[in-house]
């Protein structure tokens, strides 16, 4: 019987993925642990870790959750894993879409089948559609803008998000994240033209040319609790490419506190 094993990171995705699977396997990057039981491994014993993920049946794998690049030792490597350093040490020195890349290609050369969370859950992956609020003609303009800023940076390998108020880009996600760049916002908010005018838009997508089966961005009842203190309007992302956790709870926050959430 094939089983497929959630690479999961931190964060409510893991378990949401895992609720839709019969029987998955667990695993988890040593310290990025998800709040589950899971198998841990380590990136310098890669080659021992897919042998085991075989003898338990797995011929398919998803990744789900947050993990930052791990510090690795060059003393733990396993002599079969050592045989891949050149390609592990090159890609976690280039930007994240060219690292998961290569992750992906080291699992599928070793025989897994490697599944995004659309495939698995599309429920997860909203298509357009307006969940709450109404976004206005100024909030519309934002999106769009930081769509173009977003599309634009995407081909530099940074981020998924940028925020803009009144045409203004106030911030931009690059490695530390969307909690990051919003708390930023939540410090700059003074910083709009019109203190009174247009609140502003969280705008998330997918790096263009990005391989969807990983890293797509999320939102869910954190980023409205964040978008609500950085002092924005709403929250866009382009419809099918970001992944919508938890989303009844999402939508109950954005819409107490006056929040629109616009899958565009």
């Amino acid at each position: 019987m094939s089983r497929t094993a959630i690479i999961a990171g931190q964060g409510a995705l893991a378990p949401s993925i895992a609720a839709r699977l019969d029987n998955p396997v667990i695993a988890a990057l040593e310290g990025f642990s998800p709040p589950m039981p899971h198998q841990s491994f380590r990136l310098e014993r890669l080659v021992p870790f897919f042998d085991w993920l075989t003898t338990q049946g797995v011929d398919r794998v998803t990744f789900a959750g947050a993990v930052r690049r791990p510090r690795l030792d060059p003393e733990a490597f396993d002599p079969r894993t050592a045989s891949l350093v050149p390609r592990i040490l090159a890609a976690m020195q280039t930007g994240d879409d060219a690292a998961l890349r290569e992750v992906v290609a080291l699992f599928e050369e070793a025989g897994f089948t490697v599944a995004g969370t659309a495939e698995i859950a599309p429920e997860l992956v909203p298509g357009p559609g307006i969940l709450c609020g109404e976004p206005s003609a100024a909030d519309i303009d934002d999106a769009t803008r930081a769509a173009e800023i977003v599309e634009g940076l995407g081909h530099l390998d940074i981020g998924q998000g940028a925020v803009v108020a009144q045409g203004l880009c106030l911030a931009v996600e690059t490695l530390p994240g969307t909690e990051a760049m919003l708390d930023f916002v939540a410090l700059h908010r003074d910083q709009r033209p019109r203190l009174n005018g247009p609140r502003g838009v969280l705008w998330k997508a997918p790096k263009p040319g990005q391989d969807r089966r990983i890293d797509l961005p999320s939102i869910g009842p954190d980023t409205v609790g964040q978008v609500a203190r950085a002092g924005l309007g709403g929250v866009a992302w382009q419809s099918g490419g970001v992944i919508l956790l938890e989303a009844e709870e999402t939508a109950e926050q954005a819409r107490a506190a006056g929040v629109f959430l616009w899958s565009r």
